[in-house]
């Protein structure tokens, strides 16, 4: 039987790991999981979705689970919030947070490690904030309306009437940009964002790669996926009836592999500006990193190895971790 460090406080604990695309996160959350007794909650805003996996580097599910659509294992460990909703469907920064709440709960509630997972910093700020999000029902006469603009169009819409929205927004992401010009009509004004921090004892560890190896894990971790069959993939989505704007919506890979399959440009075309996409992604990621992890008023860390973020959850957890311990 495998012993567990024993957490003080468990419900009160909650592990987040954080770190640009391509630089293991996935691995790490499964390492602590196994070595402290942690379930893992995705915090990836596109692997909420069936069917997109290679896209999105989704952890594979273990082969005695693959029948079932309730439960996610994956190496022995349940993941939550991993296909749980179909690509045509539109899924809110406001669902996720509720959900991602709930199973933090239910983790803690059995006396087990909760870890966040993921590098969408929109869910994982939204959440561990507190974010007092509006519910607004969609205007589908509005959406009708705003649909016919195009991206550029409804971005600079928005950061006429809501600037600090505007720069936290993916800008090339119709979907979300058209939710925040409907939430913004149904309130009439911009109102200050609410926040309700979570109160837990939250530590985000946040993985460190110098730039030349980020690029070259990128690289790699594209020409793998791409030999694994992601253009199969997408090409099995649009064959189930993914519209070409949803794939748009959805960017990198989907965006790019998409084009490619409907002959608007060629294979090396897509494989360098995908490329380059990505490389581009990770460095907003690394920008938000700085600016919103480590300027908020939770414990945070950079990690460059498993052996030194082993280290330092088994000092959080016995509430031996401090100033000291390296922030």
């Amino acid at each position: 039987m495998t012993k567990y460090l024993k957490i003080k406080n468990p419900n009160k604990k909650l592990l987040v790991i954080v770190g640009p695309t391509a630089s293991g996160k996935s691995d790490l959350a499964i390492e602590i999981a196994k070595k402290f007794d942690g379930e893992i909650v995705s915090a990836d805003s596109r692997q909420i979705y069936k069917g997109m996996n290679l896209g999105t580097g989704k952890v594979e599910k273990d082969t005695e689970y693959l029948m079932q659509n309730t439960e996610y294992y994956s190496s022995g460990i349940r993941h939550y919030l991993l296909d749980i909703a179909e690509p045509q469907e539109y899924f809110s920064v406001a669902q996720y947070q509720k959900l991602a709440l709930e199973a933090i709960k239910d983790i803690q509630k059995r006396n087990k490690l909760p870890i966040l997972c993921g590098g969408t910093g929109l869910y994982i700020n939204a959440l561990i904030e507190g974010w007092e999000l509006p519910e607004v029902s969609p205007n589908q006469k509005l959406r009708q309306e705003l649909e016919k603009l195009d991206t550029e169009e409804l971005f600079l819409k928005l950061q006429k009437l809501d600037p600090k929205r505007a720069k936290t927004i993916d800008k090339n992401n119709k979907i979300r940009l058209i939710r925040a010009l409907e939430i913004i009509d149904k309130n009439k004004e911009v109102k200050p964002l609410k926040k309700n921090p979570l109160p837990y004892d939250i530590l985000i560890l946040s993985i460190k790669k110098e730039n030349k190896e980020l690029k070259e894990l990128i690289k790699k971790r594209l020409i793998k996926r791409l030999e694994e069959g992601m253009i199969e993939e997408i090409k099995k989505l649009k064959e189930e009836g993914i519209p070409s704007k949803r794939f748009e919506d959805f960017g990198l890979e989907y965006r790019w592999i998409n084009r490619y399959l409907e002959n608007k440009i060629s294979y090396e075309e897509m494989v360098n500006k995908l490329y380059r996409d990505i490389c581009h992604y990770a460095k907003r990621q690394m920008t938000w990193i700085r600016n919103k992890i480590f300027k908020s008023q939770f414990k945070s860390h950079w990690v460059n190895s498993k052996e030194e973020a082993i280290n330092l959850v088994s000092l959080w957890l016995q509430d031996k971790f401090s100033k000291s311990s390296g922030i």
